[in-house]
């Protein structure tokens, strides 16, 4: 099951950044921790009395917009209608009730979602007069709070969990391969799906972003079941022209969390960009095991080393998941399409792999003899053993005498190792390294 998804919508100034930084329990910045993840931070996890949702950061002007707050705020309530499953429409408590909040308003009452009004910056118990203007938006009682001074918050939370989705249990048999289509807008998701299936059980378009919500497409092939979950894109309207592809990243968030595999549709006219990224680096995080699909090859112009070069280009752009094979397809043609499925198998398979420990601690003892553990003011880290302690993606954990002397191109090597010696293709590979005692 996928976690709800709570957007924050108003116009500047009101709080909104406050009020996320504040649900996610720390200040959310764009220094990302995995090396070559560029990635904005428009999204950040949080919980309230045991249930988990994802919180989306709708601000940012964009300097384009001929009416800066007023088409900024549309769009954050257009996008809002598209990805949330509850949002919270901020007003300004000490400002009072404007033009703008009226307009975003109008919006919200036909997104079918639920909505909570929240007056921001009441930072007494007395309301201001102000407040009572707020009513005329129509749209229920409002909940003061002050996000600065974290007051009204609990009573707020208590809301907007009552407002998520039940949750739905896996329908899937354990044995299903369970398989998210990420990629930006107009990759070629739907046809690549269209065309393993043979039938059209998408609707394909050329216009970027046509598929709404999130869709369910079970299917077997001899004896192996999966279920292809083709990640929605943002309608594309007319008021709404402006930052659409980061917000694909979110529709990319719900699929990737309920899957085994990711299949990351690249445009092979394009090559990777920053929204590539930022999607690719959300698997590689969620530790998803995933495979790299470059569509549209018949639109390359071939030379002796096309391939060899884009591959080339593809690890540099993608760094942090080396470990993920490349497929080259044309869903037009279906040039190489029968080998999207079985790598999708195998790196399912590889996912879910797990090694003896008798083993495993012979290539890690091998990979000492050949190169050193670092040491560092006379004391060299020592490696005790290790063990495999779960699958999906694997975890393992090295037990040492000092984590401080851990560094992480050393734990790099042993990851290297240990590919070398069990494969582990197409899924990442947590690596624990824990003092002995109990110390991460």
């Amino acid at each position: 099951m996928s976690k709800p998804v709570l957007a924050i919508v108003g116009r500047p100034n009101v709080g909104k950044s406050t009020l996320f930084n504040k649900l996610a329990g720390k200040r959310i910045s764009i220094v990302e921790d995995t090396p070559g993840v560029t990635r904005d931070r428009i999204y950040a996890d949080a919980e309230w009395l045991d249930n988990e949702f994802t919180i989306i950061d709708t601000g940012g002007v964009e300097p384009d917009s001929k009416d800066i707050i007023l088409s900024q705020m549309r769009n954050q309530a257009y996008m809002a209608m598209d990805t949330a499953d509850v949002i919270v429409f901020m007003v300004d408590g000490r400002i009072g009730l404007v033009s703008q909040d009226e307009d975003v308003a109008a919006i919200l009452r036909k997104a079918g979602k639920p909505v909570i009004l929240v007056v921001n910056k009441v930072d007494t118990s007395d309301l201001p007069s102000s407040f009572y203007d707020f009513y005329q938006l129509g749209m229920g009682e409002p909940f003061a709070i002050s996000s600065t001074n974290v007051l009204g918050l609990g009573d707020l939370l208590d809301e907007i969990v009552s407002k998520f989705p039940k949750e739905k249990h896996d329908e899937y048999e354990k044995d299903t391969i369970k398989v998210a289509v990420i990629g930006k807008p107009n990759a070629g998701k739907s046809s690549i799906i269209n065309t393993i299936l043979g039938e059209e059980r998408v609707i394909v378009s050329e216009i970027a972003g046509t598929t709404r919500d999130a869709i369910d497409t079970p299917f077997s092939q001899g004896e192996d079941n999966y279920v292809f979950i083709d990640t929605a894109g943002i309608r594309r309207r007319s008021r709404v022209n402006e930052n659409i592809e980061r917000y694909s990243v979110i529709r990319a968030l719900n699929a990737v969390e309920r899957t085994d595999v990711c299949m990351l549709i690249l445009d092979a006219t394009e090559g990777v960009t920053e929204q590539d990224k930022k999607i690719a680096g959300y698997s590689h995080e969620e530790g998803k095991a995933t495979v790299i699909v470059v569509n549209k090859w018949d639109l390359i112009e071939k030379e002796t080393n096309t391939m060899k070069e884009f591959t080339k280009n593809i690890r540099n752009e993608l760094s942090f998941m080396p470990y993920a094979p490349i497929v080259f397809v044309s869903a037009l043609t279906k040039q190489r399409l029968p080998k999207i499925l079985e790598t999708v198998k195998f790196v399912s398979n590889q996912h879910a792999m797990r090694v003896q420990t008798g083993r495993l601690n012979d290539v890690i003892n091998e990979a000492i003899l050949l190169n050193q553990p670092p040491s560092d003011k006379g004391k060299r880290l020592k490696i005790y053993y290790a063990t495999q302690i779960s699958v999906c993606p694997p975890k393992i954990v090295i037990f040492i005498n000092d984590k401080e002397l851990a560094h992480f191109s050393y734990t790099r090597y042993l990851e290297n190792k240990i590919r070398d010696a069990f494969g582990f293709e197409g899924t990442p590979i947590r690596i624990i390294n824990r003092e002995k005692g109990g110390k991460e």
